[in-house]
């Protein structure tokens, strides 16, 4: 299907690749509400369980057969994408539902919206569907991957609903996390209700018969296993004009908080995704390292990286933990940065950055979303600008202790070192962390 071709609703397509990349896009301007992309995997109409549900705060299934990979801006369009690997796909799931929310606002403010299905190997376009008449609606299903006689097909679908990602999550069998009401106050009564009136009198029991012994105390069950936790459609998006926000007010106070970057590459190498968790190679030999640099309220300072080896902990000091470092571009792997919430009291300060090590000489070629997920409480994610200066480490995220509310400040800083100049000593000198560095190798 060529490039200026829109499939019509309700019309198919064969899919012939083993994997595709679906692209969620719209224009945007002030006023516009957030898009979300989300895939909901089926078997016979319904999710099996929740986690059947790949959406932001919920990236990747456990088959690995779909993963939610981020936004990406370029002027006035935007992008969220999925990857879903068909080859991977369960044999019972038939049908995977795409879906777009709207996060402060209807379809009818959105222009633009399309879905479009290309080959993850080639980049090339095997279906797209415009929507054109969306009005009142805050979800969408645009469209859907199905199995027909063994064979994949796309279909157009153009379906929405008035009740957003939680209505059409609960249509599929999705237990969603509510966010408490408060009860509302009984209405004062100004005068006391009549008493009911008095009926006939009513008979006694009769008499008890012969005493019956007791049975003895059934044994205890064994408890039943904790219920799964609904999902939370919760998130916040940080932005230039609302940078930072309080993870103690958003419940993320105890527990773990991961800190996951999802790159992509755009030009010669386009159409790449990485997998959200990770920053990872690119392409052939691109090797960038997520890293953080740390202040504890005792006053020690430090470097969690690959470089060095200085992976980190989560049980002792710095509390941030890096899992590995990945250099392979493999979707199984990959490195995750972990902060400990149970310790966060003795955290002063954590700069969370990125640096290319290397295989490229800048990061203008490519487009990031970092995300912070907090154990308990909102996920939070934001996008980086676009690079436009030949820099080679980018401050993400601050996290700052202020009397044991920890916030999240959106950095998303490209810094270009001085010539002989290590990224890391750049970014210290950029935050006046004021460590002493020595040259350091993988």
């Amino acid at each position: 299907m060529g490039a200026s071709m829109t499939m019509l609703k309700g019309t198919n397509v064969p899919v012939p690749a083993q994997a595709v990349r679906v692209e969620l896009g719209w224009r945007t301007s002030p006023g516009t509400p957030d898009v979300d992309a989300s895939a909901l995997l089926l078997v016979s109409g319904k999710v099996r369980d929740d986690a059947d549900f790949v959406f932001y705060n919920q990236p990747a299934h456990g088959s690995g057969a779909v993963r939610h990979d981020g936004k990406r801006t370029e002027r006035d369009a935007v992008t969220d994408g999925l990857t879903v690997d068909l080859a991977r796909m369960e044999p019972v799931v038939d049908r995977v539902v795409l879906a777009a929310s709207a996060d402060g606002g209807s379809f009818g403010q959105v222009t633009g919206l399309y879905v479009r299905i290309t080959d993850a190997a080639n980049g090339s376009e095997i279906a797209r569907y415009d929507s054109a008449d969306a009005t009142v609606e805050t979800a969408f299903i645009l469209g859907e991957l199905y199995r027909r006689q063994g064979a994949w097909k796309f279909r157009a679908v153009g379906q929405g609903y008035s009740t957003g990602l939680e209505g059409l999550a609960t249509d599929f069998g999705i237990s969603v996390d509510e966010p408490q009401q408060p009860v509302p106050a009984a209405p004062f009564a100004t005068q006391a209700p009549p008493p009911p009136p008095a009926g006939p009198p009513v008979a006694s029991p009769p008499p008890a018969g012969p005493p019956v012994p007791l049975a003895p105390p059934a044994p205890h069950a064994p408890p039943a296993p904790p219920a799964a936790q609904p999902v939370r459609l919760t998130k916040v998006t940080l932005t230039k004009e609302a940078p930072s926000v309080s993870l103690t007010k958003q419940g993320g106070t105890s527990g773990t908080l991961s800190v996951n970057l999802n790159w992509e590459v755009r030009k010669q190498f386009k159409g790449w995704g990485a997998k959200l968790g990770r920053a990872v190679a690119m392409h052939g030999d691109l090797d960038l390292d997520l890293c953080a640099l740390y202040e504890l309220t005792d006053g020690s300072k430090g470097v969690v990286q690959a470089l060095g080896n200085a992976f980190g902990s989560l049980r002792q000091p710095p509390y941030i933990h890096l899992d590995g470092d990945d250099r392979t571009g493999a979707v199984s792997t990959g490195e995750n940065l972990t902060v400990s919430l149970d310790h966060k009291d003795r955290l002063r300060r954590v700069l969370i950055f990125v640096t290319i090590y290397e295989g490229a000489r800048s990061f203008a070629d490519l487009h990031a979303t970092v995300t912070l997920e907090p154990q308990h409480g909102a996920a939070i994610d934001f996008s980086l600008d676009e690079c436009t200066v030949p820099s080679t480490v980018c401050a993400l995220a601050l996290l700052t202790n202020d009397g044991g509310d920890l916030t999240v400040q959106r950095e998303a800083r490209y810094l270009v070192p001085e010539r002989g100049v290590s990224p890391q000593r750049t970014i210290d000198q950029a935050y006046g962390w004021g460590m002493n560095w020595t040259p350091g190798r993988k």
